[in-house]
């Protein structure tokens, strides 16, 4: 993990508390742990959508709530957006073992 602070805790505890259930919301599901994964090596939206086997509008649902859970940030450039995981979300890593 690196050195800023976590997306997940803030100043006061109802912060911290609302940023914990919308995180837990994110992993907490097995089709959003498998995108997280498909995002380790695909990093498109349409290359996630094809790793998945997940029609474009629905995978465009879930990484909407992983972003919102702090695991995703999207990028953009040239018209195409990436995705990549951040600290928060690299920890599809050590689920369902």
């Amino acid at each position: 993990m690196s050195d800023e602070k976590s997306r997940t805790v803030s100043d006061s505890m109802e912060e911290t508390t609302d940023r914990h259930r919308r995180y837990l919301r994110a992993v907490n599901n097995p089709v959003r742990r498998d995108i997280l994964r498909s995002m380790k090596k695909n990093n498109t939206f349409e290359s996630i959508s094809a790793d998945t086997g997940l029609d474009q509008k629905t995978v465009g649902w879930h990484i909407s709530v992983l972003i919102d859970g702090f695991c995703v940030e999207e990028k953009s450039s040239e018209g195409e957006s990436r995705y990549m995981l951040t600290d928060e979300g690299l920890v599809v890593d050590f689920l369902d073992k």
